[in-house]
């Protein structure tokens, strides 16, 4: 302080989730106040839309106007819906309890930990396994809490779409954190003016909504910086199309691809980082002491790390219909089948599962 005298810090406990009912709370009252949706009689009713326990702690982040009209209604139940909720619940639980905690703990944490006493090649790995993390982690809860709700009769709306498919920045959060994304569009950028106030100010209202994006997980440096990379990036996206209106060829889709899933890694550095100076460690290793003759033994001394990553990494670029059509199949089984395919699964992840249980990334936005 200015007088010499240290200021006293308030240590502050802040409710899991917060952020996300902050966001749900906040769409009730701007759909309300645009008239686009008549405000609850029923304080109950209200209660229930805010604590509906499955999204509340990590999301999907749910509208006012996509809850409150299924309130009111008798909650159903079909067997399509049941076989729906079982194969998202068993994926959810495999992608968190396996993948993501397995790797969390034996390899991708001690790399951001300490990036300097590994080489480039290991830290260039540790980030492709914490997209991975992050990603399995993140979808592995939506995963969960979307089929938990549809057990219980309501529907949520998803919340992942193969991200790491992506061809553009663009469409890239249009495959991520969708629920995010979508109200920041929604209630952020259009208000702000969208595209309609001018090429300058369309890229301005990018970047500034992705800033807002980045702050909203956390006030720190790097999370600033995460999201004024990808505001960054979506401007630059926006203005290239309309500059040089790429095709639609294979190799501009395979280019595409390349430099996004690779820009989006980058950006996982900061957004992973404990502080600014470990994000730049990490780069500085993987730029100045690749060591790629070093691969090979560094995949034989974390077999079953790197057997996961791939595994994980190929599930994720299963075709989407792969995935319907599993729905499909567990939907017209019988309830004992799917209860047996629950209790497998269950069964596997207790078995496997990481020693150590790891919290869920975003308990913590």
């Amino acid at each position: 302080a200015l007088t010499g005298q240290p200021v006293p810090v308030l240590h502050v406990l802040l409710p899991v989730g917060i952020s996300f009912y902050t966001f749900q709370t906040l769409s009730y009252t701007l759909d309300v106040y645009r008239h686009q949706l008549k405000p609850l009689r029923n304080i109950w009713d209200f209660a229930f839309f805010v604590s509906f326990f499955p999204q509340l702690v990590a999301g999907p982040i749910v509208r006012a106007s996509d809850f409150i009209p299924q309130i009111p209604k008798k909650p159903f139940l079909s067997r399509e819906d049941m076989g729906r909720a079982v194969v998202l619940i068993a994926a959810g639980l495999f992608k968190k309890a396996i993948i993501s905690d397995y790797i969390s703990l034996n390899y991708v944490d001690r790399i951001f930990d300490m990036p300097t006493r590994y080489s480039g090649i290991e830290n260039l790995l540790g980030v492709y396994g914490y997209a991975l993390q992050i990603y399995c982690d993140f979808s592995g809860y939506s995963d969960i809490a979307i089929g938990i709700a549809l057990l219980l009769g309501y529907r949520l709306p998803p919340n992942f779409l193969s991200p790491y498919q992506s061809t553009s920045i663009t469409e890239f959060w249009r495959r991520w954190h969708i629920s995010l994304s979508s109200w920041l569009r929604d209630y952020l950028y259009i208000p702000l003016g969208g595209n309609r106030k001018g090429v300058f100010r369309q890229y301005f209202n990018l970047f500034l909504t992705m800033l807002l994006g980045g702050l909203w997980h956390g006030a720190s440096l790097t999370f600033v910086l995460w999201g004024a990379l990808h505001g960054a990036a979506l401007a630059v996206d926006k203005l290239f199309k309309q500059i040089f209106k790429p095709g639609d060829n294979w190799f501009i889709k395979l280019l595409g691809w390349v430099i996004t899933f690779h820009f989006v890694c980058f950006c996982w550095i900061f957004f992973r980082a404990g502080s600014f100076e470990i994000a730049t460690q990490v780069i500085h290793q993987i730029a100045t002491n690749l060591r790629p003759d070093l691969l090979s033994q560094v995949v034989a001394s974390f077999r079953p790390v790197f057997a996961l990553v791939a595994l994980g990494y190929l599930l994720h670029f299963l075709p989407d219909g792969f995935t319907f059509r599993l729905e499909g199949t567990m939907g017209r089984r019988s309830v004992v089948t799917q209860a047996v395919v629950v209790t497998v699964v269950i069964w596997l992840v207790i078995q496997v599962k990481s020693a150590e249980i790891q919290p869920f990334i975003y308990f913590q936005f």
